[in-house]
């Protein structure tokens, strides 16, 4: 039974979001078993370039360190901002979101090769959240009861947190600064008078991840539409 409710929660969850977490649970369930080591998972310019270790990559993203509070804070985050972003702004566009996964993550990779930072999936759920909070900026978050702000500092406050933990904010500012690129570039700067859309999601993924559009034309009958019957359009509270 519980199994079963289990499986019915997890195959709920959108299919990037669900990819990805579980991606990076396995790769850490991997490490601690003692299957792989970190040592074949970690960015490392030379080795893919000279080497052709071209799976480091990828799996430089899967690793957020042994499993402990940190692996744990960083997992509530990746999977609360993914998947509230793949169910909001994202809703109905799943090619436009893993390219946005394609896109953050060949621009951080490209920056990595000037930072030292031998994991890079931490910095990419801070690009998550920034991309988040910026198209979210009325909701107020609570941070551990002890701040409350609005969503768009909430990346600023995460690398206040880290901060005080003693770790690098490198970390922190490399997400921060992939995930403005992609914000002012897709949903700024077209905007802007002159401005155009420079980030267009290649076809190929439109038509691997994107189900074809509903007909139109196509008129439920009304014991076929949600709820049973049209009783009225809802809104807003005082709306």
């Amino acid at each position: 039974m519980a199994y079963q409710t289990f499986r019915q929660e997890y195959l709920q969850v959108p299919p990037v979001t669900r990819a990805y977490t579980t991606a990076c649970v396995l790769t850490t369930a991997a490490v601690q078993l003692e299957l792989i080591t970190p040592f074949q998972l970690y960015f490392n310019p030379e080795l893919i370039f000279k080497h052709f270790q071209i799976w480091r990559l990828i799996t430089n993203y899967l690793f957020f360190g042994p499993v402990g509070f940190n692996f744990l804070f960083n997992m509530i985050f990746l999977y609360r901002y993914c998947r509230m972003l793949e169910e909001g702004s994202f809703r109905g566009r799943t090619a436009d979101f893993v390219f946005m996964f394609l896109f953050g993550g060949l621009l951080m990779t490209l920056f990595g090769l000037f930072v030292n930072l031998v994991f890079l999936g931490q910095a990419f759920t801070i690009m998550l959240v920034y991309v988040w909070s910026r198209r979210n900026p009325y909701v107020r978050m609570n941070f551990f009861g002890l701040l409350i702000f609005q969503a768009p500092f909430l990346p600023w406050v995460l690398m206040g947190f880290s901060l005080l933990l003693g770790n690098s904010i490198i970390v922190d500012l490399l997400g921060i600064a992939v995930g403005h690129i992609y914000f002012f570039l897709e949903d700024v700067f077209p905007n802007q008078p002159g401005g155009g859309r420079l980030l267009r999601t290649p076809s190929i993924l439109k038509a691997i991840f994107d189900t074809p559009e509903d007909d139109p034309n196509y008129n439920p009958l009304p014991e076929e539409r949600p709820g049973g019957f049209a009783w009225g359009e809802g809104q807003r509270l005082g709306g």
